[in-house]
């Protein structure tokens, strides 16, 4: 990392520094904040907002700070993806991915690898670049952004078929591409693809174990243990995901597999203090994702991409309107789906900070053209960022891919669990299209040990009758032994979707 010139020589960091860089970090965090407002209004996604910030403070911009520790940014880059992926995977519902699992790894798989081949070949036939910098270039680019990915998707109204694939496939594909750039950054030329190959499945493998025990593990001991405060679920749980990538990159899997199958397993598991803790993964997704686009755009130097422009976006047009459709097409040829649905994930194949950091492995291995790498996958992001973010939501109604329908939001029900009177105590809050509305509490049919126990409805509480009307907006604590409480919270869910007659119409509690 070069000083900027006010410091002249490195020294150890005095209670002054400390003050002027708590001073930096909460403005810039500040602004951060407010950018968010203006990425909403405008549909850009706020990861361009975020590295704008980072570009106007460093080299070129207005504090003239000198960054170019690449090594320092893959470290922390990795730490904040950990982050990003935790949080997607705790908000990943389970039966809305359950049936893209096998579409998002195929896509993960087969599509990295026709992505990875025919960006490539258009970067060493069209570019003029080596085929080590092509096919380095054509991997780091191959991965999806979990971070653009959640915070795109999750605002566009999309069938749960599509989000499920391009969520799952965003979780997933970051660890083989890491072990591919890996690979062309310190072992090249290599002539054993099928080890190659065997590598990547293999620690695909050990990472999805290790995700899935430690998850599992995890959510057990969670919803079994009485902690003496609120604060610390949200805390333990998050340490759990994280624990997850530590073991499964220690045993030389995929950790980044490993956090995201993990955080999904807690976040399917119906946990205590669940608004909590999603509010807390929220919050340290949000600081994550600055701090990591921030830091991104220090380490670019403005003056530079001038001369990588044009590489950039030819190489970005074979990615976006050749590699990218071929692959969807190619991977979900076995999956019958729809050509507008192919369509919209050709085009919803968002890139983001994902390729950036992974583009300073081969700064960190002094790849030969190294830098060149960066610029180019830095200006490709941004500019295409610019152009499949903001149009999304219009191809999708252009397809008519829109999710029109009046689905039933699901309750939002936080448990808090009563250890020695062995029980549980959920709060139910019944929400706007929710089918709970206009039901009886007797009417809810909830197992023996079960019941209703108070409702608090436009700031006024009272104990309910049998008889008494839900409505929305409405506020249920419901207390449950210990045997019934999934049962009790099953039956609630079903209501919600499926109203009174729920369980004789085949709606299901999950």
């Amino acid at each position: 990392m070069r000083q900027s010139g006010r410091k002249g020589k490195d020294r150890p960091l005095s209670v002054h520094d400390l003050n002027e860089l708590l001073l930096i970090c909460s403005l810039v965090l500040l602004i951060a904040v407010a950018a968010v407002r203006i990425s909403s209004r405008s549909g850009l996604p706020s990861l361009l907002l975020y590295m704008g910030i980072g570009i106007a403070i460093g080299q070129d911009g207005i504090f003239n700070i000198a960054f170019d520790n690449a090594e320092l940014t893959q470290v922390i880059g990795y730490a904040a993806l950990v982050v990003i992926l935790a949080e997607g995977g705790l908000g990943t519902k389970w039966r809305e991915i359950k049936p893209a699992l096998p579409a998002a790894a195929s896509l993960s798989l087969v599509g990295i690898a026709v992505s990875v081949g025919v960006t490539a070949a258009g970067a060493h036939y069209l570019v003029g670049l080596d085929w080590r910098q092509a096919l380095i270039i054509g991997a780091v680019v191959s991965s999806t952004d979990a971070a653009a990915v959640f915070s795109v998707l999750r605002r566009v109204p999309l069938p749960s078929r599509i989000t499920g694939v391009l969520e799952a496939e965003s979780g997933f594909n970051d660890a083989p591409v890491v072990i591919l750039v890996v690979a062309f950054s310190t072992t090249w030329p290599t002539d054993n693809w099928y080890a190659l190959i065997g590598k990547i499945v293999l620690e695909l493998a050990i990472g999805a174990a290790i995700g899935l025990a430690v998850g599992f593990a995890g959510a057990f001991g969670l919803r079994h243990v009485a902690l003496p405060a609120s604060g610390l679920y949200p805390i333990a749980v998050m340490a759990i995901a994280v624990t997850a990538y530590a073991a499964g990159a220690i045993a030389h899997g995929s950790g980044f597999i490993a956090v995201y199958l993990a955080a999904m397993v807690l976040g399917n598991s119906r946990l205590p203090h669940w608004p909590a803790t999603r509010g807390f993964a929220d919050g340290l997704g949000w600081i994550a994702q600055i701090g990591m686009f921030v830091l991104l755009g220090l380490l670019v130097t403005p003056h530079e991409l001038v001369h990588d422009f044009w590489k950039a976006v030819v190489i970005g047009l074979v990615l976006t309107m050749v590699a990218r459709p071929l692959s969807v097409v190619l991977s979900l040829l076995p999956f019958g789906m729809p050509w507008q649905e192919k369509a919209l994930m050709s085009w919803a194949g968002l890139r983001g900070a994902v390729p950036i950091i992974l583009a300073t492995i081969p700064m960190v291995y002094e790849v030969e053209g190294s830098r060149r790498i960066f610029n180019i996958v830095f200006v490709l992001v941004v500019v295409y960022t610019l152009v499949q973010g903001p149009t999304l939501p219009w191809l999708a109604r252009a397809l008519r891919l829109g999710n029109g329908g009046e689905a039933a939001a699901d309750l939002g029900i936080e448990s808090a669990p009563l250890e020695r009177l062995r029980g549980h105590l959920l709060s139910v809050a019944i929400p706007q299209k929710s089918r709970m509305h206009g039901v009886e509490v007797s009417e809810l049919r909830l197992p023996r040990g079960a019941a209703v126990t108070l409702v608090v409805r436009e700031g006024k509480s009272f104990v309910p009758l049998p008889s008494t009307v839900l409505r929305r907006g409405d506020e249920l604590l419901v207390v449950a032994t210990d045997p019934v409480r999934d049962a009790a919270e099953a039956r609630l869910r079903a209501v919600g979707r499926g109203g009174k007659l729920a369980g004789w119409l085949g709606t299901g509690g999950g």
